[in-house]
């Protein structure tokens, strides 16, 4: 499962992982029409026994995002539909099949960033920045930035950071909510497989629930998400895993480990 753009890797035995690699690194990772379309179609293709999966990038980069080089002139309606080209790609990150966590390191900017803000992990090491330069090339995100990144850090710091050109630190990106986890440098990757092997142990319907329910139940009125959370509460304890995993519990056989940051 490779392409010239993205390389496709599966690990483990029972609950196995897919390691999901930009490999244009002599561009920083920078996201052309081919590599939107690998993303998509690698989320597409997945194997079943994959259970969850990391997103890195080849090199000293994550992604610089969108690769201008190849940027072609578009009348409105062309531009609509490539951006919306990159909107089904990245609705395949977020509400694909499997948990997706991300290993930041280097640049994570524009388009990078964006396809950052669709993983459900985010793991920085301490070479992250972050940027959003759209505002002073004269255009606007067109692959869910608009929708994505405010959820993450409201609204107000985005248009700063369209506004301004600013960058955002490792740090800082921590703190205000764009990664979950801040790591040594050259550790993203280790610590992102071993959280996406972790996740990979859980139930499936509660990953599913968790990555499809819990963001729309968020969005929703509160006494619609109640109602929602009760549905999906009732289907995934009836799922013969999860009563097996619960008569485990109740019978000392589950282990009772709690993740350490």
């Amino acid at each position: 499962m490779t392409s010239p753009d993205l390389h496709i890797d599966i690990r483990g035995a029972q609950q196995e992982v897919a390691v999901i690699r930009l490999t244009r690194a002599k561009k920083r990772n920078a996201i052309n029409d081919a590599l939107i379309l690998a993303i998509r179609d690698a989320f597409d293709g997945l194997p079943a026994t994959v259970r969850a999966a990391v997103i890195d990038g080849e090199g000293e980069h994550f992604c610089a995002g969108l690769d201008l080089s190849e940027l072609q002139e578009r009348d409105a309606g062309q531009g609509l539909m490539h951006s919306r080209m990159w909107h089904a790609a990245l609705e395949r990150v977020q509400y694909g099949p499997v948990p997706v966590i991300a290993a930041l390191h280097g640049a994570v900017v524009g388009g990078g960033l964006e396809l950052a803000s669709a993983c459900h992990i985010r793991v920085a090491d301490e070479t992250t920045f972050y940027a959003l330069p759209e505002g002073s090339r004269g255009i606007f995100v067109g692959g869910d930035g608009s929708v994505r990144i405010p959820r993450l850090i409201g609204a107000a710091r985005m248009t700063d950071m369209m506004m301004t050109g600013r960058v955002i630190s490792a740090a800082e990106g921590e703190r205000i909510g764009l990664a979950q986890y801040l790591v040594p440098t050259g550790s993203a990757f280790d610590k992102a497989f071993e959280l996406a092997t972790r996740v990979a142990a859980n139930a499936p319907l509660t990953n599913y629930a968790l990555m499809h329910a819990l963001p729309r139940i968020a969005e929703q009125p509160a006494d619609q998400g109640f109602f929602t959370e009760a549905m999906m509460a009732a289907i995934a304890q009836s799922a013969p895993e999860a009563k097996q995993r619960v008569r485990d519990f109740l019978e000392g056989k589950a282990g009772t480990k709690v993740q350490k940051s």
